[in-house]
Formats: C-alpha cells, structure tokens, sequence
C-alpha cells in the first residue's frame, strides 16, 4: 500500500504529533514553510503558519518539484484574497519508486 496525506493538519510538521508517521519513514513534502495567511502582510511577509502539507513514504516516493502558489499576490488586499482562501495552495510532483 503507498498512502500519502495531503491536507490542513493544523501544526507544523516538527510538531511530535507527526512523530509516528515519521518512525514508519514517512517524510513531509515542506519543512518551515508558512501556508496560512496573516490578516494584514508586514511589509512583504502575508503568511502566518505551516499548516498545511504533504507526508509521503520515502522508502516508496521521491518528489521531483514542489511548490507553493502565491494566490493572494494578485488581488488588491489580503480580505480580497481571503475570500477564496486562508490557505495557499500546495503542489507536489512525485516519482513511484
């Protein structure tokens, strides 16, 4: 079986609560990177947490590109942005090994 979890987890990926998944290999697709946005950007910093992710099995998966996608950046205020989502979308392409 080769599961992979994608979603809003609500912690960070260092957070212990991931510690059994990472004991049967599982490995998380972004390490330190925020995905919620703030309510109001300082300067050019608009995200607040690391919510969301990716874990996959490293001994069955390798990833070959990810990404973030910086949707907020093309409306005019983070409430206009925040209208279709807190979140930013996350993508992940993955070699089957």
């Amino acid at each position: 079986m080769n599961l992979i979890f994608i979603g809003d987890f609500n912690c960070p990926q260092s957070h212990t609560v991931f510690n059994p998944l990472k004991s049967m290999g599982y490995i998380s697709v972004f390490k330190n990177q925020k995905t919620s946005l703030k309510k109001e950007c300082n300067s050019d910093n608009c995200l607040a947490s690391e919510f969301d992710n990716i874990w996959f099995d490293g001994k069955k998966n390798k990833v070959v590109n990810r990404k973030v996608v910086h949707f907020y950046e093309n409306f005019q205020s983070l409430d206009e942005a925040r209208k279709i989502s807190d979140h930013i979308p996350i993508v992940a392409e993955f070699e089957f090994l």
